[in-house]
């Protein structure tokens, strides 16, 4: 059985997903993973740029979890894996950190987009 955490995790990644694809926003991977180099939570296309999420859960609109530089490393060998793997190489690739914050109780209170960098 999934762990709390988890299943908060991804119930987050859901939300992040209808949040955007509300928007216009196409999903076109959720959890692409590559051995041994890393996983995307999500990518999307928008007015033929592609969107890189990480989603982030947090319990404040104080809390920020950074994604550190070996994480974004990863998400960035990844994202290039995925890119040239679709045909996608001469797209704009745009990394982002999607926090969500919920309250203790796991109610999803607000969805912000931070760039990574």
């Amino acid at each position: 059985m999934p762990s709390i955490k988890r299943l908060e995790g991804d119930r987050a990644e859901e939300y992040v997903i209808e949040y955007l694809t509300s928007r216009g926003f196409k999903l076109l991977e959720r959890n692409y993973s590559v051995h041994n180099v890393g996983e995307l939570d999500s990518v999307f296309e928008k007015d033929g740029d592609i969107y890189v999420v990480e989603v982030k859960l947090r319990r404040s609109f104080d809390d920020f979890f950074p994604v550190d530089r070996k994480k974004l490393m990863k998400i960035r060998k990844t994202a290039k894996i995925f890119v040239l793997s679709k045909g996608l190489y001469d797209r704009n690739v745009i990394y982002l950190a999607g926090l969500v914050t919920h309250n203790g109780n796991g109610l999803i209170q607000n969805v912000e987009f931070v760039p990574l960098e």
